[in-house]
């Protein structure tokens, strides 16, 4: 098998679409002798700012020395950002070898119960980050929490990001009911962080933290602390990161307070924080690039509070620029509301079909944007590559409304350092509840 063999492989497994429940992982673990109890995890859950609060992590405890395996997704552009140790994505050779392991284990299953692209690619990150003997794996579930795949690990801290609306079809259509497939990743005795400020979520959080006797700390969303004293003076001396938007402050908040609560088990000193900090890197999240001549913000603002995050940073660190904006969304994503949020400040829009199965069309994206702003043209374009050409004498240009479309960016924009292609695995099905 090569790797193109092995990615081969992996799309089949889209064939047995994407469940809910951990039995199959459970199993699945058993069979490749529990590696997921020779680790330490870092779990991490919500809405948005998932995999920039997994990063900032990651960067402090790898400045403090520690070997630290980071498991996120979706990829921007290649499979192999999904497994990475001291954030150097897994080779190829490694991933043939772990899907050439994996596919005796599969044949165990039933028809019927097969394990799904998600439950496999787990258990591969959970082999690889054992084999690797990583001090600590910063472990970011996929969707919800409750009866993710991730869900089999006991961590040393639960890490709930925020609450928002998003994939209510599958996680619930109130924020109590999105909250209590997140808080499910809480643990009897496990500490809690959150930056969670919605009170119907944040009741939620506290009553399950409460019956599970998990410790619980809330970071507020205006950034300040939590009472913990290093935290606090981190704080006090500008401890920041390079990654843009005011967002990324709470998030930064939301790291540095699991830190110092699992300071007994895991000292960091104070200048590893910084250092880890201040050179956190993650593409696509507010990215601010030049290309010939030309600034592009690169933005995966793919749902409503995505969208206000992205407008609040355009209002406030790109105060009177007025973007082109080129945009293209999913269709089960609240692409309308996302529409009228940013029409306001664009000069120009070019939407664009995102390269998906659940691609919403360019035309109804286009037909949105006049309807919230009157005297904004949008432009339907064939593709991104297009879009880009059409604009390429604009000084600032953002491109946002999916992750999907932004990595297709990074590549198309020789940005990407894995050109693979591989955007296509991050397709996935409705999820079924398969157990608990």
């Amino acid at each position: 098998m090569n790797y193109s063999e092995a990615i081969r492989f992996l799309y089949g497994l889209r064939l047995f679409g994407a469940k809910f429940g951990l039995d199959n992982t459970l199993r699945l673990a058993v069979l490749a002798d529990n590696p997921q109890e020779h680790l330490r995890f870092i779990h991490v859950a919500g809405t948005n700012g998932k995999g920039s609060t997994c990063a900032m992590l990651e960067s402090i405890y790898r400045s403090a020395g520690l070997r630290v395996g980071l498991f996120t997704s979706p990829h921007l552009v290649s499979f192999r950002e999904r497994i990475q140790v001291n954030r150097q994505l897994i080779s190829e050779r490694e991933v043939v070898r772990l899907v050439t392991e994996i596919q005796p284990l599969l044949k165990q299953f039933a028809a019927n119960h097969h394990p799904t692209f998600f439950e496999v690619v787990t258990i591969m990150a959970l082999k690889f980050f054992a084999e690797q003997k990583c001090d600590l794996v910063i472990w970011e579930t996929g969707l919800g929490g409750r009866l993710d795949a991730t869900n089999i690990v006991t961590p040393l801290a639960s890490v709930i990001t925020n609450i928002a609306f998003d994939h209510q079809q599958w996680l619930g259509d109130t924020l109590g009911r999105i909250a209590a497939e997140k808080a499910g990743i809480i643990k009897p005795g496990v500490p809690v962080i959150t930056a969670t400020d919605e009170p119907e979520a944040l009741r939620v959080i506290k009553e399950t933290a409460t019956a599970k006797s998990a410790p619980l700390a809330i970071v507020a969303a205006d950034g300040r602390p939590p009472p913990i004293e290093k935290t606090a003076a981190l704080c006090r001396g500008a401890a920041t990161s390079p990654l843009a938007g005011a967002h990324q402050k709470i998030n930064a908040m939301l790291a540095l307070t699991t830190v110092e609560i699992l300071h007994s088990k895991i000292p960091v000193g104070e200048e590893p924080i910084r250092a880890g900090l201040a050179r956190v890197n993650w593409p696509g999240r507010l990215q601010l690039v030049e290309h010939q001549g030309q600034r592009i913000l690169l933005d995966g603002a793919h749902n409503v509070a995505g969208a206000e995050a992205l407008r609040a940073a355009l209002e406030t660190e790109f105060a009177g620029a007025r973007p082109v904006l080129i945009f293209g969304a999913l269709n089960d994503k609240k692409w309308q509301a996302i529409c009228r949020i940013l029409a306001p400040l664009a000069a120009k829009v070019f939407t664009v079909p995102v390269a998906s199965e659940r691609a919403a069309s360019a035309n109804d994206l286009a037909s949105a944007f006049p309807s919230a702003n009157p005297k904004l043209a949008a432009v339907a374009m064939r593709n991104l590559e297009e879009a880009i050409i059409a604009c390429k004498h604009e000084p600032f240009v953002v491109v946002t409304g999916s992750l999907y479309l932004v990595g297709e960016a990074l590549e198309l924009l020789g940005l990407s350092p894995a050109g693979t292609g591989e955007r296509g695995l991050n397709e996935w099905s409705a999820p079924s509840e398969s157990g608990n």
